[in-house]
This record gives C-alpha cells, sequence and structure tokens, in this order.
C-alpha cells in the first residue's frame, strides 16, 4: 500500500501501471558480515561452524525417522500382515 502511495505521489495514475515483480536495476545486497581483525574472523567461523552443525543435526533426524519408518513398514503386523503403505498403490 505504501508503494502505491509513493507511486502515485510521483508519477500519478501512470505511476500505478508498474508491472509486478522485483524492481528493475541491480540489486543491493548487503554483505553476510565483515571482518575487520582476527576476532572477529574467528567470530564468523564459530557462527558458520554453528549453522552447519544445526544443519546435520537437522538431518540426522530426519534419517532416524525414515529409518524407523522403513523398519515400520517391513516389520510383520500383529496379525502376521506386513505393515501397509499410507497410501494405495496406483496399480490397478
Amino acid at each position: 500500500l505504501h508503494d502505491w502511495i509513493k507511486a502515485w505521489n510521483a508519477d500519478g495514475p501512470d505511476g500505478l501501471n508498474r508491472k509486478p515483480g522485483p524492481k528493475p536495476g541491480p540489486r543491493k545486497l548487503r554483505p553476510l558480515a565483515t571482518y575487520d581483525d582476527k576476532r572477529s574472523a574467528l567470530a564468523l567461523a564459530k557462527t558458520r561452524i554453528a549453522e552447519l552443525e544445526r544443519l546435520v543435526g537437522r538431518q540426522q533426524m530426519d534419517l532416524d525417522f525414515f529409518r524407523q519408518a522403513l523398519r515400520a513398514l517391513k516389520r510383520p503386523a500383529a496379525q502376521g500382515k506386513p505393515a501397509s503403505a499410507s497410501s494405495k498403490s496406483s496399480k490397478p
């Protein structure tokens, strides 16, 4: 809404005919972080290590979940039938 008001104030009705999407021209990206000395470089490295450790932890949780799900599908049910998948087969 604020963009529309700015466009109206700047160009009148013609300002509202701008195509949707990102604004034309180069994008202004801000740097992730900069380091001036060794201490901040170390802090950046520790931050990156922590991010990667969290990612590895999430991936390990996913692997554990899917490993248990596969075991549950392979394990016979109480009546001697294998556990069925959660969705029906697409075969006729």
